[in-house]
């Protein structure tokens, strides 16, 4: 039998106001459910308000379900069907806020100490100078959250968290406040923290940058729904449906198109949609009304006398929007105006030669083609 350390499968409303509650359907309905049986860390991906923060509340015990159960080690922290609801207090979990929620009044060493006031003496200021080195924060201990930076806050904030011993830590977009070069360093702390202590961390982000880099496990979420869990590599290829691919920056997504099979090469499939008919991975069968997408990168300009066929067509270039190392180029399909965008490596797209205006050819890579399902959700138990 697998030893899970978080099991959850809640539901919890949200109503206008409370005058409405009684009479009226939720404004919001979240419904969670996933396990974790590894101390690795887990991010729960999404959109502001898709309820990925509500659902670090419940663990907490800062927001009550509806109804469900939470249970951490084989202990239960909630059941609305043998009425436990365990205090925040007594969950020992460890909570790293967006906002840092240091006290202003206490020094670092003091904040880091405040949930460990039950140790002797001795014991405190070892396990406060341990979290100091480990935090890389030594030398900051006695002054207070106003007179340190933004990254060293956090670093209080995951110390003060840490000060207990938690089970599990949790962080509510722990990094969002900060500058792109102390978030990196911040990742990085986290990890190799999280490697040392081994222990489980659930980290919310609405950032799919920050999932993919931090992640073992992704729970994606939206609208109160989890749309697919897998790996970083799992959900940025293989989205399930529409919705995630949109989260993960599939720009080009496109509905109402069919699936034959490929006369010319059984090895592969026959997308059509609107009269351009392309290779994609193989299908066992037939389908009416799928939808597909494919990321910009995996849209390649190639040269205007180039004699490939398969996957290519004709546009005109619309717009160029240089982002440094890379264009954004945006095309239109001359045989059917279809609108796309493509990302190509500036050293590679000078060469090509093309201007604003211009005739190009592009090749849809066959095996980067993604077929979308729009309502499917994927239920897979982190293990």
């Amino acid at each position: 039998m697998v030893f899970m350390i978080l099991e959850i499968d809640i539901e919890k409303n949200y109503y206008e106001s409370k005058k409405l509650k009684k009479n009226k359907n939720p404004s919001f309905n979240l419904k969670s459910k996933f396990s974790i049986d590894s101390g690795s860390i887990i991010v729960l991906f999404g959109r502001s308000g898709s309820g990925k923060t509500s659902t670090l509340g419940c663990i907490a015990g800062l927001l009550d379900p509806d109804n469900g159960k939470i249970i951490v080690n084989n202990e239960i922290y909630y059941d609305s069907d043998k009425n436990i609801n365990m205090p925040p207090q007594e969950r020992n979990l460890g909570y790293v806020f967006q906002n840092y929620a240091l006290f202003p009044h206490l020094t670092v060493k003091e904040n880091i100490e405040y949930g460990i006031k039950h140790l002797s003496e001795e014991e405190k200021e070892k396990r406060v100078s341990d979290l100091l080195v480990l935090t890389q924060i030594e030398g900051l201990e006695n002054r207070y959250p106003d007179q340190i930076s933004g990254g060293q806050k956090q670093r209080v904030a995951l110390a003060r968290a840490l000060a207990p011993s938690p089970k599990i830590l949790l962080l509510d977009e722990p990094f969002s406040a900060l500058d792109m070069i102390s978030r990196m360093r911040l990742r990085e702390s986290l990890r190799s923290i999280q490697k040392e202590l081994k222990i489980p961390v659930v980290f919310v982000t609405h950032s799919f940058e920050e999932a993919f880099v931090m992640a073992e496990k992704v729970v994606t979420f939206h609208n109160g729904r989890i749309q697919q869990i897998g790996t970083p590599e799992e959900i940025f290829y293989n989205p399930i449906n529409t919705n995630v691919a949109q989260l993960v920056g599939y720009i080009n997504i496109f509905s109402n198109a069919e699936i034959d099979y490929n006369k010319n090469n059984p090895d592969f499939s026959v997308l059509d949609y609107r009269d351009m008919k392309m290779s994609i991975k193989k299908f066992n069968k037939s389908m009416n009304e799928v939808s597909f997408g494919i990321r910009p990168e995996n849209i390649k300009l190639i040269d205007i006398n180039s004699e490939k066929t398969e996957n290519v067509f004709e546009c005109i270039i619309k717009d160029v929007v240089n982002e440094g190392s890379t264009s954004l180029v945006y095309l239109e399909v001359i045989q059917n105006g279809l609108k796309l965008m493509s990302k190509a490596q500036n050293d590679k797209f000078k060469k090509l030669n093309y201007a604003v205006g211009e005739k190009c050819k592009i090749e849809l890579l066959k095996d980067k083609i993604t077929i979308l399902m729009t309502q499917s959700v994927k239920k897979i138990d982190l293990n």
